[in-house]
Formats: C-alpha cells, structure tokens, sequence
C-alpha cells in the first residue's frame, strides 16, 4: 500500500532489523519496501507471518544513504538488516560521494 512520507519519519522493516529515516520524498504516494515487504511505522505491531524474499535480500548498511535513480528521495539507515530497499519492484541504490574538483 502505497503512502506519502514526510523528511524526518522513521520506519522499520516487517521482516528484519533494517529502520531507516526519511531525508527527502515527494510528495507523492511511495511504495516504499525493505525485504519486499511494506515498509512499517516505528510504532507499529510488526506484520506475523512475514517473510523476507530472497529478491529482496541485498541488505541495507547502517549509515548509509539510499536513493532512486534521479536521486529525488533519500533515505539515511539507521540500522542495518538483511533485506534491501526498494520503491515496489525497483531496488534503491546506495548514494555514492561526489568527487570533489581538482585543484592543480
């Protein structure tokens, strides 16, 4: 089920350890998942019967920063856990440094 975030929420994962905060999202409705399942509230009961699916299982790395394609979200892990994220069926990549101008 597909919902709007704002920068600052917090979630967790249904399935593993992985908790992530929302840096930056549109404001549009995201289908935001760790492990390919929905991704949860922190309050939140977690989901029973859930499982982790192995397409999913990449991992997610604490302190890390992860982003789609174009880069237009972000999200910062808090916590590392043994499913990977993703928007539905489209894997988030770990946001690589920019390199800095040389300076001859």
């Amino acid at each position: 089920m597909a919902k709007t975030y704002k920068a600052g929420t917090r979630l967790k994962s249904a399935v593993c350890d992985t908790q992530i905060m929302v840096l930056r999202a549109p404001p549009t409705e995201l289908d935001l998942r760790c492990g390919g399942a929905e991704m949860l509230a922190m309050d939140a009961a977690t989901t029973a019967g859930a499982a982790l699916d192995a397409a999913f299982s990449a991992g997610t790395l604490s302190g890390k920063r992860y982003v789609d394609a174009d880069e237009s979200m972000e999200f910062l892990c808090t916590k590392g856990g043994a499913g990977g994220l993703s928007l539905g069926a489209t894997p988030l990549q770990i946001k690589q440094a920019k390199a800095l101008p040389s300076s001859d």
